[in-house]
């Protein structure tokens, strides 16, 4: 009986051209992720829903910063197998292990300072912290049944994953809703649970299967682990850190301003995801460029990506301060000012710029560059947000502002400096640049 796969690329291409597929699995993730946000603050209101706030943004801050390596060097393994026509069922045998590891030791982590977390940041709610600890477990098949999908060359299973899993989230609140249920765990439990169902809809087809092949080493699957690793956390810590750090720092009785904080955090991450929906559309183009391993065509087509990114957000800053506060009261009824929306705008474009840039320099076998900025990045974050100001909001805008903008500063160095050293893209870094992106929720 045949397994039923996505369109495979051409001999010339290594990543598919069936892009568009990835795009709606984006813009489904991100729509719903603000639906999620509205209906449950309708159903909860926005003090009761302060700890799901802080469960979204701990989640995102923790899970992808370490789960998302673990999806790439599986995409890259299994790329490199199948340009060699051999089977990537070692692959996936290897990675299982050091996957669940990393699994475990992030639980671990968590049930130690379960305490605090509960106190803290999810207002007394043991269960949400439980809903966290499934979370952690949940994601990890998620992430590696991505791998698998980016690795195999079956995009189309790649945003079906991130569709399916965003959809199942907002299906699951609005029945709660209607249902009249007030439950904390129940809607904790939404964010848990999702990423089972996505993975079990593209299991259930066979977009999970691979094939049989030579044996794999644990050399063939962590070439660059550390250092995406150590990237990757820091990078997903810092585009969460705002409203984290808003929770961490607000007084008991300013559940309502961090649930607003968190809605304009949300808000400001539209060109965000617009930034991903145009890079899904580049990627069999950029992916071309760096098989051939021409640095001057790869030049040009990084500078048409940031063309875009850069204009898009410009686009989001000006948005935001002309239109922000009267979109932050028609979606979820304000909370927030001109200038507050207007900075989070700006760190959220320089943010998506590093990002870019970021990616352009694994792309060119600079990975250790990019883990070094993103940990600088987080280390200005927390020193400029514990010593700029008194103000609740404005330290932790600031905050992002000065950290994105220093990841900035130094990956165009990274950047720069491997051009000068002649490093060429290939393939396989090119896979590993293009799913470098620790943003999710």
């Amino acid at each position: 009986m045949s397994t039923p796969t996505d369109p495979q690329p051409g001999a010339k291409t290594p990543l598919p051209e069936g892009t568009f597929p990835v795009a709606i699995g984006l813009f489904i993730a991100g729509f719903t992720a603000y639906a999620f946000f509205k209906v449950g603050q309708v159903a909860l209101g926005k003090e009761a829903f302060k700890p799901i706030v802080a469960l979204w943004f701990t989640t995102f801050a923790l899970v992808p910063g370490i789960l998302m390596p673990v999806e790439q060097e599986l995409g890259r393994a299994l790329a490199h197998r199948r340009a060699l026509q051999q089977g990537g069922r070692p692959v996936v045998r290897r990675m299982l292990p050091l996957a669940g590891g990393l699994t475990a030791l992030l639980a671990i982590a968590i049930l130690v300072v379960s305490p605090y977390l509960t106190r803290t940041m999810f207002e007394g709610h043991w269960i949400v912290t439980a809903a966290l600890m499934v979370t952690v477990v949940a994601y990890a098949p998620m992430h590696l049944a991505r791998g698998i999908a980016s690795g195999s060359g079956r995009f189309v299973s790649y945003g079906t994953i991130m569709g399916v899993d965003g959809a199942t989230r907002i299906i699951a609140v609005v029945v709660l809703w209607q249902l009249n249920i007030t439950s904390i765990g129940a809607y904790a439990f939404a964010v848990a649970l999702s990423p089972l169902v996505a993975v079990a809809v593209v299991g259930v087809r066979g977009q999970t299967r691979t094939d049989p092949g030579p044996e794999a080493s644990f050399s063939e699957i962590t070439p660059n682990l550390g250092w995406l690793l150590l990237g990757s956390v820091m990078a997903a810590g810092l585009v969460n850190a705002g409203p984290l750090g808003v929770d961490i720092l607000a007084r008991s009785d300013q559940a309502q301003l961090v649930t607003a904080f968190g809605n304009g955090v949300l808000l400001s991450r539209v060109p965000l995801f617009l930034f991903q929906a145009v890079q899904a559309s580049l990627l069999p183009r950029l992916a071309r460029l760096a098989a051939k391993g021409d640095l001057d065509e790869f030049r040009e087509g990084f500078s048409l990506l940031m063309k875009v990114v850069v204009g898009v957000a410009l686009l989001g800053v000006v948005g935001s301060f002309a239109l922000g506060p009267w979109a932050l009261e028609l979606v979820y009824e304000g909370g927030l000012d001109r200038r507050t929306l207007t900075i989070l705008a700006l760190a959220s474009g320089l943010y998506m710029i590093a990002l870019a840039t970021a990616q352009a320099v694994i792309a060119l076998h600079g990975h250790s560059w990019v883990a070094l900025g993103w940990l600088s990045a987080m280390a200005v974050f927390l020193v400029v947000t514990t010593v700029s100001s008194n103000d609740l909001f404005l330290r932790v805008e600031l905050g992002l502002v000065a950290g994105s903008l220093t990841a900035c500063m130094i990956f165009g160095y990274a950047l720069r400096a491997r051009i000068v050293a002649g490093a060429i893209p290939d393939a396989e870094s090119m896979l590993d640049g293009v799913l470098d992106s620790p943003f999710e929720g």
